[in-house]
C-alpha cells in the first residue's frame, strides 16, 4: 500500500495548473449512454474515479479513447445494462448509469452502492424520481433493476437536496416523453456543468442553478464537444495549503464564480486574494486567523472543503466553531489530527479546534478523499515528518498532488 511522507515547514511558492473536476466529469461521461454519436471531452482530470467509470463504461460496450486531457466516448454499441456491485461498491458516482441507461434503452441492473465512511448516501430519491417517470423498479439480490418502455416526463420535489439525484433524474429526463419539472434540485456548478453539456448534445434544458430545473425531453440526442469545468475542491485545497504555509502561489485555469464562499473564508483568514479571467493568487503573510463555518448545500459553504479549513484552523490564531450538515460520519480526520498535535474537541456535528502555534509530524492514516487532504495540509505545516498512510483516497480526487506540491516547493514523496 502506498503512502505520502511529507517534510513539514515549507511556504508553497509558485504556479499550479488547475485539473478538471472530478465531480463533472464522471456524470458527463455517463451522458455518453444517451447518444450512439461519440461525445469528445477535453480538461478531463487524470484520477482513479475517472479510470474506474471509463472500465464502467466499457464494460457496458462504450468505446473510449484516451487521449491525455482528452476522452471520446462512443455509445452506438452498448449490449450490456448493467453495472456490476465490484464496480459500484469501489465509486458511489456509479449509480448515474441508471438514469441514462433506463432512458434510451428501457433497462438498467445496477448494484446497491453500500456503505460509505462518511455517511449515508441513499438512492431511494433516484428510485423514487425514476418511477414518477413510469419506470417499474424491483430491488433483486442487491440490484436496482429498472424497465420503462418510455419514460414520461413529470413533477419531482427532493426532499432533501442531492446532487447526484439531480444529475441521474436531469439525464433520464433528456429523453423522456413530455416536460420533466425537478424542484428543490441541487445548484452545484458540477450540476450546471452537466445541463450545458446535454444542451450541446441536444437537450432542452432550463433553470440549471437555480432549485428548479426544466427538462422537455427530446427524440433523440446527438454527439458533442465539451470542455469539463475547473475543479474547485482541488483549487481552493491549494489555496488553503498555501495560506496554511504562509505562501504565495497562482492557480491557473481555475474559476473564481464558482468558489465565493471558499474565497471568502480565506480573505477572513488573513490572505490577500487577488483574481483575474481563469487565474486566482494568494498571498499569506503570518499566521492565519481562525475561521467559524458551516457547511451547506451550493452555494453555501461546501462539505468538501471542511476538512481542508480544519486543518488550517489547528495552526491559527484563535478558536474556531466548525458545523457540518451534510454527512453525519465527516469528522473522521479529528483524531488524526490530533496525533499531530491538534486540539480539536467535538460533539455531535459541531467541532471546537483551538489553534496551536505548531503542530508535530507523526504517522497518520487517510480514511476518505477530503480527509486525506486536510492531512496533506498538516503535514505540509507540521514540524518533521508525516507519513500519510492510505492515500488511494487522495488519488481518487487529486490528480498528481505530490507533483504538483513538489513544483511549490513542498518536501513531498510517494513511499511504495
Amino acid at each position: 500500500m502506498q503512502k505520502l511522507a511529507i517534510q513539514g515547514g515549507n511556504p508553497l511558492h509558485g504556479e499550479v495548473f488547475i485539473s478538471g473536476a472530478k465531480n463533472a466529469a464522471l456524470p458527463i461521461m455517463c451522458a455518453s449512454l444517451l447518444s450512439a454519436e461519440p461525445l469528445r471531452l477535453s480538461n478531463v482530470p487524470d484520477l482513479h474515479d475517472v479510470s474506474t467509470m471509463r472500465k464502467l463504461l466499457q464494460q457496458m460496450g462504450v468505446d473510449a479513447d484516451v487521449q491525455g486531457e482528452n476522452l471520446t466516448l462512443s455509445g452506438a454499441n452498448v449490449n450490456k445494462l448493467e453495472a456490476p456491485y465490484d464496480m459500484v461498491k469501489t465509486m458511489r458516482a456509479s449509480v448515474l448509469v441508471l438514469g441514462p441507461l433506463v432512458a434510451r434503452f428501457g433497462e438498467a441492473m445496477v448494484s446497491l452502492p453500500g456503505g460509505c465512511a462518511i455517511g449515508s448516501r441513499p438512492v431511494d430519491l433516484h428510485i423514487k424520481g425514476l418511477q414518477a417517470m413510469g419506470a417499474q423498479i424491483t430491488i433483486e439480490h442487491g440490484y436496482i433493476h429498472a424497465k420503462a418502455k418510455r419514460l414520461k416526463g413529470a413533477r419531482i420535489f427532493f426532499d432533501i437536496v442531492s446532487v447526484t439525484g439531480t444529475e441521474n433524474l436531469m439525464m433520464a429526463a433528456a429523453l423522456a416523453d413530455g416536460v420533466t419539472v425537478l424542484e428543490n434540485a441541487a445548484r452545484e456548478p458540477e450540476v450546471v456543468d452537466l445541463a450545458n453539456c446535454l444542451i450541446e448534445m441536444g437537450a432542452n434544458i432550463s433553470g440549471a442553478g437555480s432549485d428548479t430545473i426544466t427538462i422537455a425531453g427530446v427524440e433523440k440526442l446527438h454527439g458533442a464537444e465539451y470542455r469539463i469545468l475547473p475543479d474547485r475542491i482541488e483549487s481552493g485545497t491549494f489555496l488553503v495549503a498555501a495560506a496554511a504555509t504562509g505562501g504565495s502561489i497562482t492557480l491557473r485555469n481555475t474559476s473564481a464564480d464558482i468558489l465565493d464562499t471558499v474565497l471568502e473564508k480565506l480573505t477572513e483568514a488573513g490572505a490577500r486574494l487577488s483574481i483575474e479571467a481563469d487565474t486566482i493568487h494568494l498571498e499569506m503573510q503570518g499566521r492565519p486567523k481562525s475561521v467559524n463555518l458551516r457547511t451547506s448545500p451550493y452555494p453555501a459553504f461546501p462539505t468538501d472543503m471542511q476538512a481542508q479549513f480544519m486543518a488550517l484552523n489547528t495552526i491559527a490564531d484563535g478558536s474556531a466553531m466548525m458545523v457540518e450538515t451534510i454527512f453525519e460520519n465527516r469528522f473522521m480526520h479529528v483524531q488524526e489530527l490530533r496525533r499531530l498535535g491538534a486540539q480539536i474537541d467535538v460533539e455531535g456535528n459541531t467541532a471546537l479546534v483551538r489553534g496551536v502555534p505548531c503542530l508535530e509530524g507523526a504517522t497518520v492514516m487517510a480514511t476518505d478523499l477530503r480527509a486525506s487532504a486536510s492531512l496533506v495540509i498538516a503535514g505540509l505545516v507540521a514540524q518533521g515528518e508525516t507519513v500519510i498512510d492510505r492515500i488511494y483516497h487522495l488519488d481518487r480526487g487529486y490528480a498528481h498532488i505530490e507533483a504538483k506540491l513538489s513544483k511549490l516547493g513542498a518536501s513531498i514523496r510517494r513511499l511504495k
